[in-house]
């Protein structure tokens, strides 16, 4: 989606490595319904197009604060856009990596949940605040979150309001490791690197015998 010309999901594609960037920073990279749809299509085509590795990451300070609110309102919160982008993104033969360059909030942990890594910067905070707002969540996101941090901890973010730090996060298995914010981006090009250098179908054979 653009405004002004000016695109909101960023894709970058080069020797197998698609990089998908929500570019709305002035927003704290709210979702409107537009752009989940961009998201949805750039993930789908990396799944027919070749790619062995995909990183999804954001601009600016804030990984995605979730729904944009307006758009929230009208509808989009309750949506099956984001179950179309969080499938396509658990679907994908090969790698997936989350850079989480900051925040991660609300609907925007469908996508996050659906990869196969996550990587945060020290200063992100993980909440999905729908408890607070009369929202359910998405249907595939609490069965994915349980998975990583276990039922009990699932329920403290998506009960209880819990705002977990990266600290936590990451002692929990919500994400998979810290990292400082100027070395995000090389963290994320190495994990992806052994499945840039393998045959997309040995990518894709890996990920199936572990799923």
């Amino acid at each position: 989606m653009t405004i002004g010309g000016v695109p909101m999901i960023v894709l970058d594609v080069a020797e197998g490595l698609w990089t998908v960037t929500i570019d709305r920073p002035e927003k704290a990279n709210s979702l409107t319904g537009a752009m989940l749809s961009d998201l949805a299509v750039c993930i789908e085509r990396a799944g027919k197009e070749g790619a062995r590795a995909l990183i999804l990451t954001g601009r600016g300070k804030v990984f995605s604060a979730g729904a944009d609110l307006d758009e929230a309102r009208a509808g989009l919160a309750t949506s099956p856009v984001w179950e179309r982008l969080s499938g396509a993104l658990a679907a994908l033969p090969c790698l997936t990596v989350a850079a989480l360059n900051g925040t991660l909030a609300g609907g925007a942990f469908g996508m996050a949940l659906a990869c196969d890594l996550r990587i945060a910067v020290p200063e992100a905070k993980f909440f999905y605040p729908v408890m607070k707002l009369g929202f359910l969540p998405q249907p595939s996101d609490p069965s994915r979150l349980a998975r990583l941090v276990g039922p009990a901890r699932a329920k403290m973010i998506l009960m209880a309001g819990t705002k977990a730090t990266a600290e936590e996060a990451l002692a929990w298995g919500l994400i998979d490791r810290m990292v400082a914010a100027e070395d995000l981006a090389d963290t994320a090009a190495t994990l992806a690197a052994d499945a840039l250098g393998a045959a997309r179908d040995h990518v894709a054979a890996i990920k199936a015998m572990i799923a």
